[in-house]
């Protein structure tokens, strides 16, 4: 009943691994590692063992934590859905109902959830083994990494499918998982990172902590997801679309949001108690006052909550005792909003779609360019709003440590990446929201791009000027025939110049080359140049300007209007 005979682990993994987005996830990421492998394999015609043994445990690292990163990333987005999409498709009290017991419905949506990305994890163990002739790794080593990583998964499917069992929604389950996630996989890699010099060290280390710590997690959350199954305490669909938000705030635990107070009618306005003004945007209204808010602000408390709590060190740290490395917490800043912002654009449209009152907005008088400016302020408030209370901390330091007070050209700079990525994640998500026609594709097409953008281009620099880097003129091969006279010209790296001007679209790059110039124990820190803030300020604006009027354009010849 919990393995081998469980219908719902049978019927997940038939659904999920017969559609042709398995197959294509699946050749994509074989092709991605046979391309990394092949790009960096020593390009040399005489391999040294010995002498390379550095580079090939760089490239397992590499390998390792590219896949451990891109596992905590693809977790949830495979698990955090598993029961609010029984709740958002009304089949959550049928399933409460049958004659399963609750542990075997856990069992059943963890092992069904993880059962692709455990799949593509096990398909990337003959590639990586191809690195191991370059020495500097033994199999023991890497078969033990592979078992970390999917304990790792586990642990990381397990958390997405308690927060399932918590809410309401699929995509505040996604972002509150995805909370929760990244800081154990930053501390996860920060301990790879610093433990690599030995490597039986680290191993050790982690076999004896890891399995442990993920067992009482799994146990834990398997348990109280369980008990939240056999007593169930959001059952009755039709009572449940629409939260009483006064009940809720009465019976809030911690943080509650007051609607009528500051800061928090920014983001959460009171219920409108007279009529809209006349030339009065409605949808941004209706979208402010009810759409946003219609399932609670628990997940918005949680966010709040949790993004502060992890704030309370890196403010501490980034922006009081080493001011020198505040670019890092404007980095979390970005970070947070990239997680948290396409939550509220992502299903502009695509809600309409689902509710089937598109048609009916689109015969309205009211013009595409007000729809979509509408749908997109709404959304792009409440992101940058919940951003900005990450902020408050940065304009105390410029009253307090004056290392900023010499750097305010700097500080200026800072707030302006951030204003405008919580700009770019929100007009992303909107475009998705055009583009597809349910709001879990849309989010998750939304997450897949602006990680792209903002992330893999930062990965791919740094994994070009790992596998090109420049060849000693030692190691350069005279392949010139005896009459021949011109010049050996050594190795180009086209490949690292093109890699370096994709960064130029990410945020986190342009944050780490903005200039700080002061003398910190005699050393100038960070002297950057402002040509990756201006390139990228530039190119974004550019790129948000493109999507709206491709959007305006595609309302206007009503693009997928028709069902």
């Amino acid at each position: 009943m919990y393995l081998l005979e469980n219908p719902v682990l049978q019927r997940e993994l038939l659904v999920n691994l017969r559609t042709a987005r398995a197959f294509l996830l699946l050749l994509a990421y074989q092709i991605l590692l046979a391309a990394i492998v092949y790009f960096a394999w020593p390009q040399v015609e005489r391999l040294d063992l010995s002498a390379d043994q550095e580079s090939a445990r760089r490239l397992f690292d590499l390998f390792f934590l590219g896949q451990f990163v891109l596992a905590s990333l693809m977790a949830p987005s495979f698990a955090a859905g598993t029961l609010t999409g029984e709740k958002e498709r009304k089949t959550y009290e049928m399933l409460l109902a049958s004659p399963l017991k609750p542990g075997a419905i856990v069992i059943g949506k963890l092992f069904a959830s993880l059962a692709h990305l455990a799949l593509l994890i096990f398909t990337s163990l003959p590639i990586v083994m191809l690195c191991l002739p370059l020495g500097g790794v033994s199999l023991y080593e890497l078969l033990a990494a592979y078992a970390i990583l999917m304990v790792a998964v586990a642990t990381f499917g397990m958390i997405s499918v308690a927060c399932s069992s918590f809410f309401q929604r699929t995509s505040a389950s996604l972002v509150v998982s995805y909370l929760l996630i990244l800081p154990i996989a930053l501390v996860g890699a920060l301990i790879w990172q610093m433990l690599g010099e030995n490597g039986g060290l680290r191993l050790l280390v982690l076999l004896m902590t890891v399995p442990a710590l993920s067992a009482a997690t799994i146990f834990l959350l398997g348990m109280y997801t369980a008990r939240t199954l056999l007593y169930p305490h959001d059952v009755g669909s039709e009572g449940k679309d629409v939260v009483d938000l006064e009940k809720e705030a009465r019976e809030a635990v911690g943080l509650v949001i007051q609607r009528d107070q500051f800061p928090d009618r920014l983001f959460a306005p009171p219920k409108r108690t007279q009529l809209l003004d006349d030339n009065k945007n409605p949808v941004y209204d209706k979208e402010i006052h009810s759409e946003i808010f219609a399932q609670g602000t628990l997940m918005l408390r949680l966010v709040i909550q949790i993004s502060l709590f992890l704030a309370i060190p890196l403010m501490a740290i980034c922006l009081y005792f080493k001011p020198q490395y505040a670019p890092f917490y404007m980095a979390y800043v970005i970070l947070f909003n990239i997680l948290v912002g396409p939550v509220f654009s992502a299903g502009s449209i695509t809600s309409e779609r689902e509710r089937e009152t598109l048609d009916l907005l689109l015969t309205t008088e009211i013009s595409p360019w007000m729809i979509l400016s509408g749908k997109l302020i709404a959304g792009f408030r409440v992101s940058s709003v919940l951003t900005l209370f990450l902020l408050w901390p940065l304009a105390l330091a410029v009253v307090m440590v004056s290392y900023y007070w010499t750097n305010w050209i700097s500080v200026v700079a800072y707030l302006g990446v951030i204003a405008v990525t919580c700009v770019t994640t929100s007009m992303l998500a909107l475009f998705c929201s055009v583009m597809f026609r349910k709001t879990s594709h849309s989010l998750m097409c939304t997450y897949l791009v602006i990680i792209t953008l903002f992330c893999g281009t930062i990965a791919f620099d740094y994994f070009t000027h790992l596998a090109f880097a420049p060849v000693a003129a030692s190691e350069v091969v005279d392949l010139r025939t005896p009459s021949s006279s011109e010049p050996i010209k050594p190795a180009t790296n086209l490949m690292t110049e093109i890699s370096s001007q994709l960064t130029l679209v990410s945020p986190f790059a342009a944050l780490m080359d903005i200039p700080l110039a002061v003398d910190l124990d005699g050393a100038t820190d960070n002297p950057g140049d402002w040509y990756r803030f201006g390139t990228f300020m530039g190119l974004t604006i550019g790129l948000d300007a493109i999507l709206f009027g491709v959007m305006v354009w595609m309302f206007r010849t009503r693009w997928r209007v028709a069902y």
